[in-house]
């Protein structure tokens, strides 16, 4: 994994894998955002994938998937989402670029 931090309070990264859910607890998150649409590539690990693991393991999960420009329905669900996550949250897509937007969109 490649983690990028904004700030204290949200980080970015490309494609996580749920193997990965592990270390991301470790690491201090309690919760995921995904910026990323399913089936965008072959052999993309699925949301549902993702937030079984992250779930099992204590993580909240939120998919928020974002096409071109955020919506302003996609920057208020995410207002919700971190709203309801109490520590730091990691965002990912495929290249993190999609989920930081949505974090410096809402700032």
């Amino acid at each position: 994994m490649n983690i990028s931090r904004i700030d204290d309070r949200f980080s970015v990264s490309p494609q996580i894998d749920p193997a990965d859910i592990p270390e991301i607890k470790r690491l201090g998150f309690s919760g995921i955002v995904c910026a990323r649409p399913d089936g965008e590539d072959a052999g993309q690990p699925s949301f549902a994938a993702i937030a079984h693991a992250a779930e099992a393991a204590g993580l909240k999960a939120v998919h928020i998937p974002v096409s071109g420009q955020c919506t302003e329905a996609q920057l208020i669900r995410f207002q919700e989402a971190m709203a309801d996550m109490p520590g730091p949250v990691l965002g990912y897509c495929r290249s993190g670029g999609r989920a930081g937007t949505l974090y410096r969109s809402t700032r």
